[in-house]
């Protein structure tokens, strides 16, 4: 008891210096990340500008397209709400649906009724799986892209034939239209579709990939032919980018439920990281087995403990608990002295009689020591230690 009062003084709360070397190696991971974040966010908002934008003339924005057709007398209307993009369905103009997957599954249900019978020419810019089947019914979307970018016709569709290989490989799709023409294939499967309609003079093209409408693109094979054909057919061209912001976005059908509002990839996702959790857990749960004592390599002194838990107690500033185990060790030392079983060496109206009858004084006096509150200070945590002691050796005294 002694050892573990007469520690060296060392500061109980660490320093700014400590604080700062424990955690100098999470706050630099963190800044890194931070730094990561925002080159990642500007590199994408410098780049990507104006994605498929026929008023952009960034990179990947489609202003050079709207200027060729200009030249050819095709006029360029933008339009970002259903609304519009339905108004605008007629057998003298071409509607482009540039980002097709953006669309609700109302909204997209609302432009298959409106594009099909107008007699003019609808263009879906690389549609999903999800979204295909129900813009273009009879077409679905094959999971594998294609892994060439630039592919060959490969079939007789005219304004195919006259543009020759294009940077159309992306999504492949196929159809159960007999008289669809199927181009520029990738492991035989189309990445461009041209669905006629039966009773009207208009059509539907299935386009894979959105690289033949970029204005870095455009220059590359035969990127600006195909793209002046397929969008120069008619005099005007209703340029259609679906927005966020659109009120048709509202579903008017009923409240849907968390799940329900939540897209199919990432409840999959979540069925494949419950069954992976499931898998570890149990290739962990094979590993433990029951417990095998071993014994200790080295023997350790009882004094080293002791001044090692001092220590602790020390460094986390636990005088409470400290006192509480001089008390409670020293109690469990005195009771068999004084005819106190153990178990009962805890119980002040048992310990106490027992000890001034032994001592031949007052046992009430004793309750602040054996029993008192914790100490306020390191000073009187090493006083209270020498007055146990003191009182061990009093008892034990013959």
């Amino acid at each position: 008891m002694t050892t573990e009062a007469m520690l060296p003084p060392t500061s109980a709360s660490p320093t700014i210096r400590q604080v700062w070397t424990r955690a100098r190696g999470v706050a630099l991971a963190l800044v890194l990340l931070l730094v990561a974040a925002v080159v990642i966010a500007v590199v994408r908002s410098d780049t990507r500008h104006g994605e498929l934008d026929p008023r952009s003339v960034d990179p990947y924005g489609s202003r050079a397209v709207a200027e060729l057709l200009a030249d050819r007398g095709v006029s360029t209307r933008v339009v970002t709400t259903l609304g519009e993009a339905r108004a605008a369905a007629a057998p003298d103009t071409t509607l482009l649906v540039a980002v097709p997957d953006l669309l609700t599954d109302r909204q997209q249900s609302g432009l298959h009724a409106a594009t099909a019978g107008s007699g003019g020419r609808t263009v879906f810019v690389a549609p999903g799986s999800s979204s295909v089947e129900k813009l273009v019914p009879g077409v679905t979307a094959d999971p594998a892209t294609s892994f060439d970018s630039t592919l060959t016709p490969h079939c007789a569709l005219p304004a195919a034939r006259r543009a020759g290989s294009a940077d159309t490989g992306g999504i492949r799709y196929t159809t159960t239209h007999l008289d669809a023409d199927k181009c520029y294939p990738s492991e035989r499967l189309a990445t461009l579709l041209r669905i006629p309609e039966t009773s009207w003079n208009g059509d539907t093209i299935v386009l894979g990939a959105p690289d033949i409408l970029f204005n870095n693109h455009l220059d590359k094979q035969g990127n600006a032919s195909l793209a002046l054909q397929l969008l120069g057919s008619r005099p005007h061209l209703v340029w259609y980018l679906p927005s966020l912001s659109d009120s048709s976005t509202a579903d008017t059908g009923g409240k849907k439920s968390f799940f329900e509002l939540l897209p199919s990839g990432w409840r999959w996702g979540t069925l494949q990281l419950a069954i992976a959790a499931a898998l570890t857990a149990l290739w962990r749960a094979r590993r433990l087995g029951p417990l095998v004592p071993e014994r200790l390599p080295v023997a350790i002194r009882a004094s080293e403990t002791v001044e090692g838990r001092a220590r602790l107690y020390r460094k986390a500033n636990a005088r409470d608990r400290a006192a509480a185990a001089l008390r409670s060790t020293t109690r469990t030392r005195l009771a068999p002295l004084v005819g106190v079983p153990v178990a009962q060496a805890h119980t002040p109206e048992v310990l106490l009689p027992a000890l001034s009858a032994h001592l031949h004084g007052d046992g009430q006096a004793l309750h602040p020591l054996l029993f008192g509150p914790p100490p306020g200070d390191d000073a009187a945590l090493i006083t209270l230690a020498d007055q146990l002691d003191a009182l061990e050796r009093e008892v034990r005294r013959p």
